[in-house]
């Protein structure tokens, strides 16, 4: 690429990344591909490199990725990302609109339960629930609180699979209908129970727990069993135990 391709390059991305989502890396790439995402642009500071681990990871989507990638310096891919990714490539894409992912979330019958975080506040966890939500094919994830879901560093901790389910940030009086299962260390053994497709299964965070308001609003408070003194598991997990406990007790009853 020449240097005036190489500038074209990095004004189209510097025009296109206000409101659009980063693709941080390969693996976030590849997923947006297979989730059908709305890519804009996609960057690599070494295009036969990154046709490679498509080729070696991702042979269903190399053909796409390697029609899209541009090839740039590396420095002009660490100026426009500054926290680049190992793999050398950056892609962005368009956020799906809130309107088409509420539509999903509130489509009845629900075939697969809806992940709430209430007021959630840390990213990295944030973005490895969406993953767990994805690989269990789960509707969708919620946050409450003030804490943007599609935040780069969310999408990062995802693996680029926020494209893979619906996710939407909401006021708690908003969420989607259904049963709420509220998982709270005051509820009764998780085991004890199945959880139905169409629930909402709400986690709060790992030292405040559920707000009293979405307390107030549960169908059933539900505790996942723990070692007495320890304080609590971490959100991911939490939320892995929940859907798995639902995966086994319901879908394959």
């Amino acid at each position: 690429m020449s240097e005036d391709e190489a500038m074209a390059a990095a004004l189209e991305w510097r025009t296109i990344a206000p409101g659009a989502v980063l693709l941080d890396g390969f693996h976030a790439l590849k997923h947006a591909l297979r989730f059908g995402a709305d890519i804009r642009l996609v960057l690599t500071s070494d295009r036969a490199a990154v046709r490679a681990l498509s080729g070696k990871l991702a042979n269903d989507v190399a053909d796409r990725l390697d029609a899209m990638a541009r090839e740039v310096p590396a420095e002009v891919l660490r100026e426009l990302v500054p926290r680049a990714h190992p793999t050398g490539v950056a892609a962005l894409a368009i956020r799906p609109s809130a309107q088409a992912n509420i539509g999903t979330l509130n489509r009845l019958p629900r075939p697969t339960p809806v992940v709430v975080l209430d007021n959630p506040r840390n990213l990295g966890n944030v973005g490895a629930v969406i993953r767990l939500a994805a690989g269990f094919d789960a509707t969708g994830v919620v946050t409450t609180g003030d804490l943007d879901p599609w935040h780069p560093n969310a999408v990062r901790a995802s693996a680029g699979l926020h494209f893979a389910t619906a996710v939407e940030r909401l006021d708690p009086a908003g969420l989607p209908q259904g049963p709420l299962y509220v998982l709270d260390p005051e509820g009764e053994d998780i085991r004890s129970t199945s959880i139905p497709d169409d629930a909402l299964l709400a986690f709060g965070s790992e030292r405040h727990g559920v707000s009293e308001q979405l307390r107030a609003q549960a169908t059933k408070l539900l505790a996942i069993p723990m070692r007495p003194q320890v304080s609590s598991f971490n959100l991911a997990t939490s939320v892995a135990m929940g859907l798995y406990h639902w995966l086994s007790t319901t879908r394959h009853a």
